[in-house]
Order: structure tokens, then sequence, then C-alpha cells
């Protein structure tokens, strides 16, 4: 029999065989870590398009208030006060 002299696993057999183990389960960790982060991944509380002035510009844009309730309401966002509440007509 011609394909088993020697009778034993070469050191480069065992070394290459060793080597791919370790980078397939890395592999596998990696992306079990990648998956898990990326499903957890959220979006900022407070985007860049919800302040509020920004949307009271907009609202001033669309003509749902006008310019005298957008400068009270642009003072009370940048003082921090409570709004005046205003008597019914």
């Amino acid at each position: 029999m011609m394909f088993w002299y020697g009778g034993g696993w070469a050191l480069w057999q065992v070394a290459l065989m060793t080597l791919g183990m370790i980078a397939f389960l890395s592999l596998l960790i990696w992306a079990v870590y990648a998956l898990v982060v990326a499903s957890n991944r959220s979006a900022s509380p407070r985007q860049r398009g919800d302040e509020p002035q920004l949307i009271l510009q907009r609202r001033l844009a669309r003509g749902e208030i006008d310019t005298e309730e957008y400068r009270r309401l642009w003072e009370v966002l940048a003082t921090g006060a409570a709004p005046e509440t205003r008597a019914a007509p």
C-alpha cells in the first residue's frame, strides 16, 4: 500500500488545520457580533430635524402661525420660560 507510508499526520497538516479552524471560528464570532450590534443600533433620540426652532420655522413657512406667534414662541424657546396662556375671546 503506497499511501500508508509514514503512518501519521505531518506537522504542516496539523498546523494548517489549526489555522483554518481559528480563521473559521473568528469569522463566525465576528458575524454574530455584527448581527447583535446591528439589531441593537437605534436612531439617536433627538435628530437634527426635530429641534424645536426648526419645527417653529417650518410652521411659520407653512402659514400655520403668524409672525407675532412665531416671535412669542421663539422667545419662549430662547429663555426656557413657560408660555403665557391667553384668555379665550
